[in-house]
């Protein structure tokens, strides 16, 4: 296939794109990109690929942008149930943190989830996935941490092993037994720590090639936050699982800054999540390293809080930033990375440039998907967008409508 004649087509060639780099979109005017067999074989001017490659087939993206696929690297995409009423009661004045200790937020969504079966997780998640493709997200990392003990955290591992085969969404794999203390452990997490240290992630290791043979070990995650898992708590878990051969992230700084984004540098961990009270030495030391910063926008929002990631500090640090939805029950319901984009240009400071190379090539960076897509180059899968619009500026500008016309993921043309 050769897409041709788009008004501006996006290739975000050269890998991630560290500190004031940041929005490097590769723009190639009147640009087309051929595809064969799920690979891109060649990106340029259209007159040039239209020459080169004469008997293609072809299809016209005249006054459209041409991009690569969103990828949202932070999503907890698969759970059972809703916490609507919690919605109301944040309205009513309670915090995040206060319905947790009273039984609510995460542990209400535990409850539902370790009663369903398999096919109950898939039926419910199944929709979100597509909601997610339709907005243009052709790559998405979800977590499970709705089980809290082995057996139900493994069937969430099952149940999007399942889904990841049904596609057409591509899904990368994080274990987040560590998501909250349950409600078990609730008087001793020292001791759920040990028990996940020494008993579940081993387990883990030993099921995965049996049920996931194709794929590389997931990520090991972990809530590092008061409330949930200390600092100390957070360096046991990612050392373990680094021991044993995880790739490592952390949830760090959402509420409080506890040093998670300065531990997860120090692990070498593939990313560290919402970055929302970090300070200025955790920043400096996570611009030093290749640990990506991923925003979460959605989240604050979701939450009606004032603060948000501090990108440009990040930014001014040399730091990798990524843009993700958190996609959840409790906090962000947004299946939509053009909104995340809208909220990181809006309170987050960034330029619709800026923006779209966090939800491209340095999202993929953060799940360590960038060797594959992410962005539109020869050798790459063949995961791209059409938008409506000629200007890739109107991404950013407008939120609350779907900009997407055509989603192609790995060759493939699906119609939004």
């Amino acid at each position: 296939m050769l897409i041709h004649s788009a008004s501006q087509l996006l290739t975000l060639a050269g890998g991630p794109q560290r500190g004031h780099d940041l929005g490097r979109l590769g723009i190639i005017p009147n640009g087309a990109v051929v595809f064969r067999d799920q690979t891109i074989l060649a990106v340029g001017p259209t007159a040039e690929l239209r020459q080169a490659y004469p008997n293609e087939p072809c299809l016209d993206a005249s006054d459209k942008v041409v991009m690569p696929g969103f990828v949202d690297p932070h999503t907890h995409a698969i759970w059972v149930g809703d916490r609507a009423a919690e919605f109301e009661m944040r309205l009513q004045g309670k915090s995040y943190m206060e319905i947790l200790a009273a039984g609510g937020g995460i542990l209400s969504t535990v409850h539902a989830t370790r009663t369903a079966s398999l096919g109950k997780m898939m039926a419910e998640t199944r929709p979100r996935l597509w909601n997610m493709f339709n907005f243009g997200t052709t790559t998405a990392e979800v977590k499970t941490g709705y089980g809290l003990r082995a057996a139900v955290e493994l069937r969430m591992l099952q149940a999007l092993l399942a889904l990841n085969a049904e596609g057409p969404l591509e899904l990368g794999f994080t274990f987040l037994g560590a998501h909250a203390i349950p409600p078990e452990y609730n008087q001793c997490p020292d001791e759920y720590v040990d028990v996940m240290c020494e008993t579940i992630l081993p387990i883990l290791l030993e099921w995965w090639p049996h049920h996931a043979p194709d794929f590389h070990l997931p990520f090991v995650d972990v809530f590092c936050e008061r409330g949930a898992f200390s600092l100390e708590h957070s360096r046991r878990l990612l050392s373990r699982a680094k021991e044993l051969g995880f790739p490592t992230k952390i949830h760090a700084d959402e509420f409080e800054n506890l040093g998670g984004a300065s531990l997860a540098a120090e692990i070498g961990s593939a990313s560290a999540d919402h970055l929302v009270k970090t300070s200025i030495e955790d920043i400096t030391t996570l611009g030093k390293s290749n640990t990506v910063a991923v925003a979460l926008p959605c989240t604050p929002f979701g939450l009606s809080e004032h603060l948000y990631t501090p990108a440009q500090a990040i930014l001014d640090a040399g730091g990798i930033l990524a843009l993700a939805t958190d996609l959840n029950p409790g906090t962000a319901w947004c299946e939509n990375m053009q909104f995340s984009i809208a909220l990181a240009c809006r309170y987050m400071r960034l330029t619709p440039a800026q923006a779209i190379a966090a939800a491209t090539i340095n999202s993929a960076q953060a799940i360590h998907m960038a060797d594959r897509v992410g962005s539109l180059e020869p050798g790459k899968q063949a995961d791209l967008l059409m938008l409506h619009v000629a200007d890739y500026r109107h991404l950013g500008y407008r939120f609350g409508s779907n900009l997407v016309q055509t989603v192609v993921k790995k060759g493939r043309i699906y119609p939004v």
